[in-house]
């Protein structure tokens, strides 16, 4: 396969544009640097274009620098850029895919983010679609994205490669603790719903559980103050722990009894997975890609923001010990199933050949 991209030894690089610090711990970081220590493996040469930490939301200097990035890249070139920064780079993007063969990685689109207002939606809708339409291809990472983008921002179906984040085969949790312990991963922004979990949580304070919160606290300092003033409200600053990031997020989910995350819109949901993965039991919502990732028989899945419908679910995977093995069941299915970041480069790796044989 690799011949097929740098024929008679000739050399090939492909160029991976990613804004901010590719080390930061999300999930769509993740899933670039998963991806790009795959293709590397399989023997491709990966430049990567660090581009600005202010995208989404760059100023005139960010802009300037991005397009200087660009202009300097060869004639021809590939280049992946995420769409945390592409996105917003359609001036850049529909000028340079003259010369750049420009592939979008939509983790998912801009313009779907929780907590911007209608004003802002609307003009990241309106970049974003301009931007894609310079694209050769568009990278998605679940089939619900693909189906958005073809919908709402006038992607052809054609130009859509689904490429699956991966997950590798872990030690299923013991999931047995005396005190359930439940584990949300997401960085704490409003998207994630961590306000409805605190909300519902504070609903079954008579039973035993305890909550850690990993993830990021960095992108939004005043939407964290808000959860930690909420927490206090409720009471519960020794049941709920805002863990922060973490070096070894396996074994936060090794010690967990169940996973928990309301987000609101999810593109595809990597701590789903992960989740899976470890076997454990999952409470998510039926936003986005999650009902194509959840398996009825691994989780219990309630409409984004619905505080009753949580606390519920809470209750019933608390209360009852053998429904709770029944979806811990289910999930050590669900683990079976799940692709690896292999296949997920291997899916790139066939566009790479496709757009090298244009």
């Amino acid at each position: 396969m690799i011949d097929s991209i740098t024929p008679n030894n000739s050399t090939f690089t492909l160029y991976f544009a990613v804004p901010g610090n590719i080390n930061s711990l999300t999930g769509g970081y993740g899933y670039d640097r998963e991806l790009i220590k795959e293709l590397k493996s399989a023997g491709i040469h990966v430049q990567l274009l660090s581009l600005s930490a202010e995208f989404p939301a760059p100023g005139s200097t960010a802009l300037v620098d991005a397009a200087t990035i660009f202009a300097n890249l060869p004639d021809g070139a590939i280049v992946i850029a995420d769409g945390l920064a592409f996105g917003v780079m359609d001036e850049i993007a529909t000028r340079e895919s003259q010369r750049l063969t420009l592939v979008a990685l939509c983790h998912h689109p801009l313009a779907l983010e929780t907590g911007i207002s209608a004003k802002q939606s609307n003009a990241l809708k309106i970049s974003e679609t301009r931007a894609l339409a310079a694209a050769k291809a568009v990278i998605v990472t679940s089939a619900m994205t693909g189906r958005i983008i073809a919908r709402d921002f006038a992607v052809a179906p054609e130009k859509i490669i689904l490429a699956c984040p991966g997950t590798r085969a872990q030690v299923f949790a013991p999931g047995n603790h005396p005190i359930p312990q439940l584990l949300t991963v997401a960085t704490l922004t409003k998207r994630k719903g961590h306000d409805v979990l605190i909300n519902a949580l504070a609903r079954i304070a008579h039973l035993h559980w305890h909550a850690r919160f990993v993830g990021g606290a960095g992108f939004d300092p005043l939407w964290v103050a808000h959860l930690q003033q909420l927490v206090q409200q409720h009471n519960l600053e020794q049941r709920i722990t805002f863990v922060g990031n973490v070096d070894d997020i396996s074994i936060e989910f090794s010690n967990a009894d169940a996973f928990v995350l309301p987000s609101h819109f999810e593109g595809y949901g990597m701590a789903f997975a992960e989740a899976l993965s470890f076997g454990l039991p999952v409470i998510a919502t039926n936003a986005g890609a999650v009902p194509d990732l959840v398996p009825a028989n691994a989780g219990i899945l309630i409409s984004p923001g619905d505080v009753d419908a949580l606390t519920k679910a809470l209750e019933q995977l608390l209360t009852n010990p053998d429904y709770r093995q029944q979806l811990q069941a289910g999930a050590q299915q669900a683990a079976t199933t799940l692709p690896t970041w292999a296949d997920c480069a291997n899916s790139i790796i066939d566009l790479i050949i496709r757009l090298r044989n244009v």
